[in-house]
């Protein structure tokens, strides 16, 4: 559970950056998502969940 805790924090300390350090860019880049088609988002978003898999599956190893 510790382990979980350490990641769980981690991906809250990564997702955050982007609003902490860039807020002027992310709206516009945010605003330009919005345009996207959805199969180019679920494209993106089933690509991440892949390579995650890959990260967990090598740093598990």
């Amino acid at each position: 559970m510790d382990y979980f805790l350490c990641v769980l924090g981690m991906v809250f300390i990564l997702e955050g950056l982007p609003y902490f350090i860039f807020p002027e860019k992310l709206k516009t880049y945010l605003t330009k998502i919005s345009t996207m088609p959805e199969s180019t988002l679920r494209f993106l978003g089933i690509s991440a969940i892949i390579i995650g898999l890959i990260l967990l599956y090598l740093g598990r190893r």
